[in-house]
């Protein structure tokens, strides 16, 4: 993945180390990121550069300096961990209002409500689209993984 980011993550860490935030801010390889925790893993200094990048995604959205197509991509994160947060595991419908819901919302396209609906009868026909979700048994558990990984003890 690094070969096809206009930065590649060590890049990046050192435009962070050097106080460049704008730049690794403006940097596309940020969003190309798919935390595949590779980089974190082989990094001699033990730099966490997935979550660094994860942080510079997040501050590049709330400084508004993401692109619509890279602000849906944190809508849907965001909706998707919010969903398995709440049942343990995923609930398509769920998910898929939530997060459609929102980007009509902030973007005001009647497209984007539609974009995808062919594909719900062939999912629903093969048993991939699962009209109701299901809760895990011990939702103590998610819950622990997730306030573990907020409070910054996932490592």
């Amino acid at each position: 993945m690094a070969g096809q980011m206009d930065a590649p993550p060590t890049r990046v860490m050192r435009l962070v180390q050097l106080g460049d935030v704008e730049a690794a801010l403006r940097a596309k390889s940020i969003w190309q990121c798919v935390s595949c925790q590779t980089c974190s893993a082989r990094c001699p200094k033990e730099v966490d550069c997935a979550g660094v990048m994860d942080a510079l995604r997040q501050l590049a959205f709330e400084r508004g300096m993401a692109s619509p197509a890279e602000r849906r991509t944190v809508i849907f994160q965001r909706a998707f961990l919010d969903n398995i947060r709440r049942y343990g595991r995923l609930n398509e419908l769920e998910l898929i209002a939530r997060f459609k819901g929102e980007v009509f919302l902030r973007g005001r396209t009647v497209g984007v409500l539609f974009e995808d609906a062919d594909l719900a009868p062939k999912l629903q026909q093969r048993g991939k689209l699962h009209v109701r979700g299901q809760r895990v048994k011990n939702r103590g558990v998610v819950e622990r993984i997730f306030s573990r990984a907020l409070d910054g003890g996932g490592r």
